[in-house]
């Protein structure tokens, strides 16, 4: 049994109800492919923000299909975006930091919280070389938003790693990776990165680094902060 298998294992053992919050990136679909290969107890869910790739919407129907496994979908309320494309516009998010954040609330903050709610783990993909903000992250946390524990077992993995992995075991994967992207969120907020750019450039490219998180992985002060949006 590899690491990350005894991991997971104890995970679901330790930990149950547990679940994989997947991206549908290279990352998740790997801990998807070891949770499926081990038969474990965890469920797996995505956000749907109505604004992803059909490449990334794709994969959902492939872990169905070479899994066997159901795969949870959550999409944000209705009303919500209503109101904010009413007041703001569809495509606000460009104009300020606080209007993008606002947009990843509705799209996707808000949709995890449902998606978490009587569970008492999540699992992500997080590894620490995709941002500067994520160095010090470590492989088990609190998640004090959320009040349940926080597992992130690709933490020390680096990205050859990851795609070693996902070759050996032929993992499905974006085929959005083979136009040039390295990290695939949102449509819009989404571009392909150069050679010489970082894992995250392409994600919020119009952004300074600093402010490159979508609000899934901050603090319950954090969100309460950005709760308050001006035009």
């Amino acid at each position: 049994m590899s690491a990350l298998d005894a991991t997971l294992a104890r995970i679901a053992a330790d930990h149950a109800p547990a679940v994989l919050a997947s991206s549908l990136q290279a990352e998740d679909m790997l801990l998807t492919h070891a949770i499926a290969s081990a038969g474990l107890p965890i469920g797996i869910f995505v956000l749907d923000t109505g604004r992803l790739h059909a490449e990334t919407l794709d994969l959902i129907d492939a872990i169905r299909g070479r899994y066997g496994i159901d795969v949870d979908v959550y999409s944000p309320r209705e009303s919500a975006l209503a109101s904010y494309v009413q007041i703001y516009g569809r495509d606000a998010f460009y104009r300020s930091v606080e209007l993008r954040k606002r947009c990843c609330d509705i799209r996707k903050v808000e949709p995890l919280a449902r998606a978490l709610a009587a569970k008492r783990a999540w699992i992500t993909g997080q590894r620490r070389a995709q941002a500067a903000s994520r160095a010090e992250l470590a492989e088990q946390e609190f998640d004090a938003a959320h009040a349940l524990a926080k597992f992130n077992p690709l933490a020390a993995w680096t990205e050859e790693q990851v795609w070693q992995y996902i070759r050996e075991h032929e993992v499905p994967y974006n085929r959005l990776y083979d136009q040039g992207y390295r990290s695939i969120g949102c449509a819009p907020c989404t571009r392909p990165t150069l050679p010489t750019e970082g894992i995250r450039a392409g994600r919020w490219w119009w952004e300074e680094p600093q402010s490159k998180e979508c609000g899934l992985h901050v603090t319950a002060e954090g969100r309460l902060v950005r709760a308050k949006v001006t035009a």
